[in-house]
């Protein structure tokens, strides 16, 4: 089974910049896509970006432009480039991969 864990979050003002990381383990990692999900109080979550093994990318037409979802997969991490930032912005982020999820970091963007 694999584990998640994700890292980066934090408080910005609006149109700075954070870098979320979602390292992997216990699981072969180069194979699978992985997501970034984001889910805001009193709304549903929604996919922000999701990476193919072969490293084909999408993305929420919210984050496209702002948003960059990159993978390395020797570190066995997924990173989630936020530039721009926005207050409808602020959530907390988790990742995916397969069944699992991770515990979640949260972002703040303060106006």
């Amino acid at each position: 089974q694999v584990q998640l864990v994700e890292s980066g979050g934090g408080l910005v003002q609006a149109g700075g910049s954070l870098k979320l990381a979602c390292a992997a383990s216990g699981s072969p990692f180069g194979i699978d896509t992985v997501g970034w999900y984001r889910q805001a109080p009193g709304k549903q979550r929604e996919l922000v970006a999701r990476i193919t093994s072969a490293g084909s990318t999408n993305y929420a037409d919210s984050v496209k432009g702002r948003f960059t979802i990159s993978r390395d997969n020797a570190k066995r991490t997924v990173y989630l480039q936020m530039n721009s930032l926005k207050p409808e912005d602020t959530a907390v982020y988790r990742c995916n991969m397969r069944l699992s999820w991770g515990q979640g970091t949260q972002v703040t963007v303060s106006s």
